[in-house]
């Protein structure tokens, strides 16, 4: 080389392309919301034990307070921040902790109960890269020694695997067993037998637990309807189409597709009086998500248990997974449905029709191959809504494709699109029809009338009787049993407004 030339700098080794190591991999928000939930609810302690296994804490005073909450559980005494005080002021670890100021903000970490186990899940994976990243560089250390040797290495390496795939294994088990329940508790302690979210028991629309997809094609009303459900889960109104709607504590709105349009249509049914209840119990997320639910199945849960909501929206479903048509990817999306209905979040869906039924004849009666995407889709949906009509126009049929419990409707409704409301076209209404017919009906009356003319199907009839045996049971009609069919064809079984029914109209 010539005199006066620079030296070339030195070559890099192969580990000095790798990532400089500052910290190690860890989460403490997620281990103080754990910790805070732990405090909070007992229970949780029971269901974030077996996610965590063994010293998954990073932050020694975290596991000490973990420790300390598993001997108060143990005992059956309580785990909040006072009790928890006493209990490591006589082992002496108060102090050590950061003293009962921290006991009492980990307390107040308010997170919904069911987020628990995804943020215990978080705690999880660092402790298990912490000791994957330690396993690492105890086997650079020993290959550096001088006269190391590479079989005895190995061997270490192997045993070190084998043990990790054990704690895994052992740690899945946990994991596999936390959400099974013996079959009584199954049948009559998880909530099977729950008021519904919109509707009664006997015709419920929107039932706990399950997802309510509404479905149509574009400027039918999905989302007017939508928005008078979510209104009435804030508590500023009672009933959708006279059908109870239960509260909810807070509401988050997935505002995707034209959020802008979204808030247009939101403002129709807003005043001012509405601001403290939409400050604290609605948030809105404005645009696309930071990835879709097929491709983060845990994400819907995340923004739920983030924003501390019960009730999620997502408007719409298009914007939320990859392609609506491949059936993996609606089954990856329907993992993330379930992990937030798990969490205890109610989930509401707006979806489209596809184009080619879009103009399909009034009156007729649509069905789930309507639905665009995949079968699987709505194959997870709890309750399947199907608004028919022209985009425009204020009168609409809905149609209950897939129920909970009894079927609702069809209902012909009419939108205000000025108040932003919905109401039922009473002259499709079993009581009113049944009170203006001096000669009662027929169920295959009230079925040529509710389908709007023509001949009615047997399952319209069957719809038709289960209508008129109602009012029956709720003392609006009485029946009059018809006469089996014979030469001159018998007669139908007739039905006819009561007294009271009459007079309570008039």
């Amino acid at each position: 080389m010539p005199q006066g030339t620079a030296l070339p700098p030195q070559m890099p080794s192969h580990f000095d392309d790798a990532p400089a190591l500052s910290e190690p991999p860890y989460s403490m928000d997620a281990e103080c919301a754990v910790l805070g939930a732990c405090m909070l609810y007992s229970r949780v302690i029971d269901t974030v034990r077996p996610v965590l296994g063994d010293d998954a804490f990073y932050r020694p005073a975290h596991e000490t307070i973990w420790r300390a909450l598993l001997a108060l559980h143990r005992e059956g005494r309580p785990t909040d921040p006072i009790v928890l005080a006493e209990l490591l002021t006589g082992q002496g670890d108060l102090t050590r902790v950061g003293g009962p100021a921290y006991l009492h903000q980990l307390a107040r970490m308010l997170y919904d109960e069911g987020s628990a186990e995804y943020h215990a899940e978080i705690v999880r994976k660092k402790a298990d890269l912490r000791r994957l990243l330690a396993s690492a560089v105890r086997t650079v250390q020993r290959a550096q020694e001088p006269g190391a040797d590479p079989e005895a290495i190995r061997s270490e390496v192997e045993a070190e695997v084998r043990a990790e795939r054990e704690r895994a294994l052992a740690s899945g088990q946990g994991r596999l067993s936390r959400f099974a329940v013996d079959g009584w508790a199954f049948v009559r302690e998880t909530g099977a037998d729950a008021e519904p979210l919109w509707g009664t028991r006997e015709k419920t629309v929107w039932a706990p637990g399950e997802s309510l997809m509404i479905v149509g094609a574009p400027g039918v009303g999905k989302t007017t309807l939508a928005h008078q459900v979510v209104f009435a889960r804030l508590g500023l109104q009672e009933t959708v189409l006279e059908m109870p709607v239960a509260p909810s504590r807070r509401v988050l709105y997935l505002a995707m597709d034209r959020p802008k349009q979204i808030a247009k249509a939101m403002n129709r049914r807003v005043f001012p009086t509405d601001e403290k209840i939409l400050r604290e119990r609605l948030v809105v997320w404005e645009g696309p998500l930071p990835a879709t639910l097929d491709k983060e199945p845990d994400l819907l849960a995340d923004l739920a248990a983030a924003h501390q909501a019960d009730t999620i929206v997502i408007d719409s479903l298009k914007d939320a997974v990859s392609t609506m048509v491949d059936d993996s990817l609606a089954v990856a999306f329907h993992n993330a449905r379930m992990r937030a209905l798990r969490g205890g979040v109610e989930i509401m869906e707006l979806h489209h029709q596809r184009k080619a039924t879009a103009d399909a004849p009034r009156g007729q009666r649509p069905s789930l191959d309507q639905v665009y995407g995949s079968t699987w889709i709505t194959a997870g949906a709890g309750s399947v809504l199907f608004v028919a009509g022209r985009a425009g126009d204020p009168a609409v049929t809905l149609h209950h494709l897939k129920t909970p419990t009894g079927e609702v409707g069809p209902l012909d409704v009419t939108h205000d699109h000025v108040r932003g409301t919905t109401t039922l076209d009473p002259t499709k209404d079993p009581a009113v029809l049944l009170r203006n017919a001096p000669n009662g009906l027929t169920a295959r009356d009230l079925a040529t009338v509710l389908i709007g003319g023509g001949e009615p199907d047997r399952a319209d009839v069957e719809k038709a009787r289960r209508h008129l045996a109602r009012l029956v049971d709720n003392g609006l009609a009485a029946k009059a049993d018809g006469i089996a069919g014979g030469a001159g064809g018998g007669q139908q079984t007739r039905y006819y407004a009561t007294a009271r029914h009459l007079t309570a109209v008039g």
